[in-house]
């Protein structure tokens, strides 16, 4: 019991000097203030003050301590919270690339699906034109692109329709057709195997062998 009753005794006695001092240095910066207020409305320099200049620096130190200290105990957090941002920004830098990639092969396919289409209907005639000598005339000539649809399909009526105006400009790219001259007959097939087929001997046919064979 003496022992607690002495601690007691040295806490209350800590608290009452820090609170003296916190009154005093209150006092002394209210001091201050009023001071330098009073000097700023005189004009005139008051003499080097070194307890006041002490307790400025003081004051100063603790401050600047308070701060210091307060960082320490934020820089955790923002740590943590820089690394959260990074791998967020990482992470959606990630998806983008791959949905470009995934856009980019999605719309070479629907250009090579496009390519594809323009070359089986040029190479092929219509009622309405010839066919292309050299198809890839026509796939240079035209936009490919312009024939793809928001939903990725592939316009051929578009395409016919300028492959048409096209032949019309350029009517030296069409397939020229060779002319329809007379047609020879189909050899007959029955008669040239009728030529080559061994008769069959008739009764003149043998007495006339057999006589043949009498005279030699």
């Amino acid at each position: 019991m003496p022992e607690e009753t002495e601690q007691s005794s040295e806490q209350q006695e800590s608290g009452t000097e820090e609170a003296v001092e916190e009154t005093a240095t209150a006092e002394q910066d209210g001091a201050e203030s009023t001071d330098d207020a009073q000097e700023a409305e005189s004009g005139e320099e008051r003499p080097f003050d070194r307890k006041q200049a002490e307790a400025k620096i003081r004051k100063a130190n603790q401050e600047a301590k308070n701060l210091r200290q307060r960082l320490k105990e934020l820089e955790p957090k923002a740590a943590e919270l820089q690394a959260i941002k990074d791998a967020e920004k990482s992470e959606s830098e990630r998806l983008n690339d791959q949905l470009q990639r995934a856009n980019d092969q999605i719309a070479k396919t629907r250009q090579s699906l496009a390519k594809a289409r323009v070359q089986a209907l040029a190479g092929a005639s219509s009622e309405d034109r010839a066919a292309f000598t050299d198809p890839e005339d026509a796939v240079g000539a035209l936009d490919l692109s312009s024939y793809i649809g928001e939903d990725g399909d592939i316009d051929e009526s578009a395409i016919e329709a300028d492959l048409q105006a096209l032949l019309e400009r350029k009517p030296h790219w069409a397939k020229t057709q060779p002319p329809e001259g007379p047609r020879r007959p189909a050899p007959d097939r029955t008669q040239a195997s009728g030529a080559n087929k061994t008769r069959p001997l008739t009764p003149e046919d043998e007495f006339s062998g057999w006589l043949k064979s009498q005279l030699t």
